[in-house]
């Protein structure tokens, strides 16, 4: 956190929790998929100048930390990542699953949380939460 980024005229060092879905929560985010869409969504966010710090999938949610330069708003660069991503997933996938819904993988919207001084914190929680999901399914049986 000491390392802040620059550009021209700007020294900078903002970072972002976004959670977001795919259509209807549907659990479409496994196998080839999972693995294929960390590197897509590094790659999109690259073209936006931007970095993601911290990534999760899960089978139903997408968690990332992500750094963007001031110069862009937080939901400009999330909307060209949901985009693209759907897009190439459509071209790519669309023709081997039969429930693909196309261009409109992503649900509308996301949760967007700005880090600060609880970089740490966020990172553990987005590392462990698969964990978490699995504990609290489990106490959910008993009910």
């Amino acid at each position: 956190m000491d390392e802040y980024e620059s550009l021209s005229h700007t020294r900078w060092d903002c970072k972002y929790h976004v959670v977001f879905i795919p259509k209807c929560r549907r659990k479409a985010l496994y196998g080839d998929l999972r693995r294929y869409l960390g590197e897509l969504f590094r790659k999109l966010a690259a073209q936006k100048e931007s970095r993601i710090e911290e990534g999760h999938l899960m089978p139903d949610h997408v968690h990332m930390m992500i750094a963007i330069p001031p110069k862009y708003a937080v939901s400009q660069v999330v909307g060209y990542i949901k985009g693209k991503s759907a897009i190439h997933l459509a071209r790519v996938y669309a023709e081997r699953r039969r429930n693909f819904v196309g261009q409109h993988f992503w649900a509308r919207g996301n949760f967007v949380s700005t880090v600060g001084r609880d970089e740490e914190v966020i990172r553990e929680y987005i590392r462990n939460q698969e964990q978490a999901d699995a504990r609290l399914e489990q106490l959910n049986l008993w009910r």
